[in-house]
């Protein structure tokens, strides 16, 4: 008598692959809406505060080179 354990067939062995990643892919979309999801959250608010606050730079630099130049002094 064989002591080695007869193979599962493959059908089997697929489903029991397909088990474990269907709980692992549960697992990760836990992951994701626990942990990532608000950290991304709050971070995207301050870089978008961030973002408004060189916008605003920037829209007064174009601001001041459309202002009109002041003329020269007149020579003396």
């Amino acid at each position: 008598m064989s002591s080695e354990t007869p193979k599962k067939p493959f059908e089997d062995r697929l489903r029991d692959a397909a088990s474990h990643l269907e709980d692992d892919l549960r697992r990760v979309v836990t992951y994701l809406n626990d942990e990532v999801v608000p950290d991304v959250r709050r971070n995207s608010s301050e870089a978008l505060r961030y973002a408004a606050s060189e916008l605003r730079k920037l829209a007064e630099r174009v601001d001041a080179a459309n202002r009109p130049t002041p003329p020269p002094p007149p020579p003396k």
